[in-house]
């Protein structure tokens, strides 16, 4: 059994003041002594076990946020590490720039209705992060307004904490160079060229803001109920495999159950 104790590395502490420039974008060569076929094979069970037993009983739920720069992989996760369990009581949700609607409303307000109810697991794939980290590269947030955004996510992620929901927030943390390769690799391949966007060219430009402000909302939002995890994106598999584990660590340690059957063994026989 994996303990998020093997995380602590990665885990960052509330307040902390780490660099985001000096963690790893690999995961080290000793942290996974069993990568072989087997004990994949043996993980996405374990990880498909525990979301069943979480949609069967219904008393929790799990919200899993995803942020990164562009290229990081939150696609690739979603695609590769929740292909290995049951569609059903799990949901993904992709978060773009506000509507028009939306922005007549508090920050929050289009997170509400995605969020995870009890028995399910939601991923999403970028989140009410958004609304933090792109205002304040851009310069659109006064120092006063941000403040209190980042405090109401606070309280907002401790809410869902005290009404059952678990809430994991992975940063996937890519290089500039691997970056760099992987737009190329979109712009050479007709298969991928549908997910470019001006922006993700506009954004790299802006490489040394986007790193100073997700260090410093990730330390300002990272608590000891609901903390941000670093996870080296620069190999997909490594990636993949990084985030499956922590998943699994994060979903033990929320000690699900089966439900009681409602039928007693042997009150009906099969004719």
């Amino acid at each position: 059994m994996t303990t998020l104790k093997k995380f602590a590395p990665w885990k960052i502490q509330a307040d902390d003041t780490f660099r985001l420039s000096e963690v790893d974008t690999r995961v080290p060569k000793d942290s996974f002594t069993n990568d072989d076929a087997k004990a994949l094979k043996s993980l996405f069970e374990r990880l498909n076990k525990l979301q069943t037993t979480l949609y069967a009983g219904k008393s929790r739920g799990l919200l899993l946020v995803l942020q990164g720069m562009d290229t990081a992989g939150k696609d690739g996760v979603i695609r590769h590490v929740f292909t290995h369990i049951s569609p059903l009581g799990v949901r993904a949700q992709a978060f773009a720039a506000p509507s028009e609607e939306e922005k007549r409303h508090d920050f929050l307000w289009r997170i509400h209705s995605k969020l995870p109810g009890k028995g399910e697991m939601v991923i999403f794939n970028r989140s009410h992060y958004e609304d933090v980290l792109v205002p304040q590269v851009r310069g659109w947030l006064k120092a006063p307004v941000l403040q209190k955004r980042l405090a109401h996510i606070r309280n907002f992620e401790a809410m869902l904490m005290d009404e059952g929901i678990t809430v994991l927030k992975c940063y996937l943390h890519i290089s500039k160079s691997e970056q760099k390769k992987r737009l190329q690799a979109r712009l050479d391949d007709p298969q991928k060229q549908w997910k470019l966007q001006a922006s993700d060219f506009e954004d790299r430009k802006l490489w040394s803001n986007f790193m100073r402000t997700y260090q410093q909302t990730l330390a300002a939002t990272s608590t000891k109920e609901s903390p941000w995890y670093i996870i080296p994106a620069d190999d997909k598999s490594e990636r993949d495999r990084f985030l499956a584990e922590l998943l699994v660590a994060t979903m033990e340690s929320m000690h699900l159950k089966m439900p009681k059957p409602t039928l007693k063994p042997g009150s009906f026989k099969l004719v």
